[in-house]
Formats: C-alpha cells, structure tokens, sequence
C-alpha cells in the first residue's frame, strides 16, 4: 500500500482555458497559481487542491477528457515503492522526474490506461 494524502488534482480537457478559469474563479473562486499558453493551473481557496484547465478540445466535456489524477506522498523517499507497487499491481510507470530537486514524480498508467500520478511537495 502506498502511503498518501488522498486526491489532490485533476486535469481537465477545456475548450478555451480562459473561459474555464473565469467559470471556475466565478463559481469556486479560484486563483491562478500557474498560466502558461493553453494551460492555466487554478486552487480553491482555503486548500491545496489544483484544477489543471488544460485545451484539448477533441476531448472537452467528455470523460475521457480527465487526463491524469494525482495522489501526494508523505514522504519524497517512498517514490521507490509507489513505482514498484503500481507495477506490481498491474500499472505501467510511463515517465518519472523531480519537478525541482526533491519533488519526485511518477506518472503511470493503470490495467485500464487511466494516467495517474504519484508525486510529493
């Protein structure tokens, strides 16, 4: 079992990232933590939650459109088992890195190619 703390973000297939942020800032009042062309990243407030509003509009509004969901480790030096857990398990690592020096990543895929990631900040 890996040791997380749960559901953390989500990515989601937007037609116009814009259009999105300004439903979201509206609805949940998020802010913009992270804006780059054709991805905005947004946090409720209060939390450490991120919607990713990522264009992909050949997948908008559909459920295939959720493109990864994430889980945080507790610990950065558990990133070893996660990777040796989903495989044993059946998943598949497809890429791992730091995002900066001691936030390792792992994104896989599960038995069904859903893409998760396993990460820690």
């Amino acid at each position: 079992m890996i040791r997380t703390y749960g559901l953390t973000h989500i990515g989601l297939a937007v037609h116009d990232a814009e259009r999105s942020l300004r439903f979201y800032r509206e609805v949940l009042g998020v802010r913009v933590l992270f804006r780059e062309p054709g991805n905005i990243q947004v946090q409720t407030p209060k939390t450490r939650d991120v919607i990713s509003l990522e264009e992909r509009s050949s997948k908008a509004g559909k459920m295939a459109g959720v493109t990864h969901f994430g889980f945080r480790l507790v610990k950065p030096g558990d990133i070893d088992d996660a990777a040796k857990t989903i495989e044993r398990a059946g998943g598949r690592i497809l890429e791992r890195g730091e995002f900066v020096p001691g936030e390792p990543y792992i994104f896989a895929s599960d038995p069904d190619g859903y893409r998760i990631e396993i990460w820690y900040e």
